[in-house]
């Protein structure tokens, strides 16, 4: 592809250092954006890095005079506040800037656990029945409510606030659960359908026309007995809880072709519905009984080397290299109208 001009987005904290060590580089919080500003400059672009917390005017005065052709977003919040980047995204929108990753209208909707299954739902794509608890409002008791449930946050991600304890069986275990969400989360919380099975992750990416990757699963080899097997936030980001129980994410064996197209169809149909772009990683749960559930949409997954995404995209034959070049091109080529 033409060598580019990006404009590289991030947190301030996550802008890497000139020199530093393999150790150093090995525990750092920046990997993802070392690799990326790294791989492109690799490429032939020229590539500049902008870390913000709650300045616009530093992105403004960025766009003015890099004048990049392309930013590429690694933005995860904006100041202090996860669900603001989608806001970011609609400056650029604004500003008539080509963009990496999903479009402001796809993380407002994706971002929203309870809205999304809303719509999922009406498009009658398998989710698990759910119950909102607003902050600030009684936590009432409903004949409705089927045990077990998953408690979690509408909002935030990486499995912030998710425990073993998140899985409920009674009214008072998950009135204790939603109060937690409520008052360490800070946000409404969620109380879905637990499905017992396998969790599968299906990396997706483009625009109009979609391309899927194989399919992923978060492995669970060595957990004492009687553990529940889901993603928590400690499963997520201990590594050495990973370690000792064997937790990793593979490519998914032993699953039929039909299930895989299952899977791929629903995947499909999910970006569609959700008005995604870009790219994403979505998450079901696979039910004993062989039926796949929606559980969450993750627009602008990790992209580290070695993450999920990567892997599932070289398992496809799109080494990292040309997976941020394709990232580009997707980039690039979105609402190219508009610009």
């Amino acid at each position: 592809m033409a060598k580019l001009k990006v404009l590289v987005l991030m947190h301030t904290d996550l802008i890497p250092p000139v020199e530093f060590t393999e150790k150093e580089y090995m525990s750092a919080d920046w990997k993802t954006e070392y690799d990326v500003m790294e791989t492109l400059k690799k490429l032939g672009h020229t590539v500049e890095p902008l870390g913000l917390i709650g300045n616009l005017e530093l992105l403004r005065n960025a766009l003015e005079e890099f004048k990049p052709q392309i930013v590429f977003n690694l933005l995860e919040e904006f100041d202090g506040e996860p669900t603001f980047d989608q806001h970011i995204v609609s400056y650029l929108e604004l500003k008539k800037q080509a963009y990496t990753g999903c479009n402001p209208r796809g993380l407002t909707l994706a971002r929203d656990k309870a809205l999304s299954k809303k719509i999922l739902a009406y498009h009658r794509i398998p989710v698990p029945k759910f119950f909102v608890f607003p902050k600030n409002q009684k936590i009432k008791d409903s004949k409705k409510i089927i045990y077990p449930l998953i408690v979690k946050s509408t909002t935030a991600e990486s499995s912030t606030g998710i425990a073993q304890a998140s899985v409920v069986n009674n009214f008072e275990a998950l009135k204790e659960r939603v109060e937690f969400i409520h008052g360490n989360v800070e946000t409404d919380a969620i109380a879905e359908q637990y499905i017992k099975g396998r969790e599968l992750y299906v990396g997706i990416m483009g625009n109009k026309r979609v391309t899927t990757l194989p399919v992923w699963e978060l492995e669970f080899s060595k957990l004492p007995k009687g553990t529940k097997k889901f993603a928590t936030e400690k499963v997520k980001w201990d590594d050495d809880y990973r370690e000792k129980y064997g937790i990793q994410s593979v490519r998914a064996a032993n699953l039929s072709d039909e299930e895989i197209n299952q899977l791929m169809s629903l995947s499909k149909k999910v970006y569609k519905a959700l008005g995604l772009s870009g790219y994403a990683r979505l998450d079901f749960r696979f039910h004993e009984n062989g039926k796949p559930y929606f559980l969450e949409a993750n627009p602008n997954p990790g992209i580290q080397c070695g993450d999920e995404f990567p892997e599932a995209a070289e398992a496809y034959g799109l080494e990292y290299k040309d997976l941020l070049s394709k990232l580009l091109t997707l980039g690039i080529s979105w609402n190219k109208n508009r610009r």
